[in-house]
């Protein structure tokens, strides 16, 4: 079906355009044009005056919609994050499952498998967020499962994972570089998080390859004077990109504002969010803006990817392009092959509207 978008502004991922309207076949822009210039053959899609722009992308996210994936492993679990994610302008996302048995990861595999086979839509694949962390730095993961990988393990997950497994956080400084080698060398998108490492620990493991780092500031060692730690070895690497939860809760605005100064395109967002569950390994209760262990550990956020948009905006003093773009096209570098945030000729039609107050609107997809 071929529709054109007009009547409102355009945001591509570079610029906002007026006067424009997106033509689409099907699921992919065409191109974008004149609003004057639509062809006749295309039914029109009016956006009333709102802005149009690429939808969102999550890399983590642990469920939604009241329904954790690890705790409810369950192609009905990934139905609720999609509805979830679409509530807050995301499209496309990674399902992610905290440092738990490498049996849990194997049922979380078949579980993704199922989900396409149903036609489910918008999920990327799996981010299982560990084993491989520092303790000292697992924050709400599960202790008794943390451990050290061997290449045996890690090739049977790469093998029992093909297609389905395709994002891992780890921590660079409990890995040897085999391991990480072989992570890369299956195109993994490997992230350095809940680690403990010291500035020249991550920046060599970022040299060698490491393309990207977990919520930037959670679970790692810290920016001091005297040993600039993983913090430090993500603001100063050249190419690196780190994600960031911009909530106020696990991030102060103020840090987020200081990183984006330093990182610039280096710099996205992603939810972290999981939902509420009072039994099982992971209990996550809900308290009011976040979510924490019976303990009061912090262990996920209530965030939208568009309420991640709206806070930046709001709280961390960072334009709205920039922010769309740290919600759509800086997440998009991460996932090769993949035609998604922005608005250009043969990239996918997936689009979140908005009006002025950042409130959505609607969803295409």
């Amino acid at each position: 079906m071929s529709t054109a978008y007009t009547n409102g502004k355009i945001f591509t991922g570079k610029r906002i355009e007026e006067n424009k309207a997106v033509l689409t076949d099907n699921d992919e822009i065409v191109a974008l044009v004149n609003a004057d210039e639509i062809p006749s053959q295309y039914s029109i899609e009016d956006l009333s005056g709102f802005t149009l722009a690429p939808a969102f992308i999550d890399l983590q996210i642990y469920g939604g919609n009241g329904k954790l994936f690890s705790h409810e492993l369950s192609v009905e679990s990934l139905k609720a994050t999609y509805d979830y994610c679409l509530f807050g302008g995301c499209t496309h996302f990674m399902i992610t499952m905290a440092t738990n048995t490498i049996d849990k990861f194997l049922q979380g595999f078949e579980v993704v498998r199922s989900y396409w086979e149903q036609g489910g839509k918008g999920l990327l694949g799996l981010h299982l967020e560990g084993p491989y962390i520092n303790p000292v730095k697992r924050g709400a993961h599960l202790e008794a499962c943390v451990k050290k990988p061997t290449l045996q393990e890690v090739g049977m997950l790469l093998k029992k994972g093909e297609g389905v497994f395709k994002m891992m956080t780890v921590a660079p400084e409990v890995c040897d570089a085999a391991v990480m080698e072989l992570l890369i060398k299956h195109n993994i998108i490997v992230s350095a998080g809940h680690s403990n490492a010291s500035y020249q620990q991550a920046t060599n493991a970022f040299n060698d390859g490491i393309p990207a780092a977990t919520h930037l500031y959670n679970a790692m060692s810290p920016l001091q004077h005297r040993e600039p730690g993983m913090v430090g070895a993500i603001m100063n690497h050249p190419q690196v990109m780190s994600s960031i939860v911009c909530d106020g809760v696990h991030v102060d605005y103020a840090a987020v504002r200081i990183a984006k100064k330093i990182m610039h395109q280096r710099l996205f967002f992603i939810t972290d969010a999981v939902a509420e569950t009072t039994t099982g390994e992971y209990q996550h209760l809900f308290r009011g803006d976040r979510y924490v262990l019976p303990d009061g550990t912090l262990s996920g956020s209530a965030l939208t990817m568009l309420q991640c948009v709206k806070n930046a905006v709001a709280h961390a003093g960072i334009e709205l392009e920039e922010a769309l773009r740290m919600a759509s096209a800086y997440p998009a570098k991460l996932l090769t092959g993949k035609k998604l945030g922005r608005i250009e000729k043969s990239y996918r039609a997936d689009f979140v509207v908005f009006d002025n107050n950042l409130e959505l609107q609607r969803v295409y997809c």
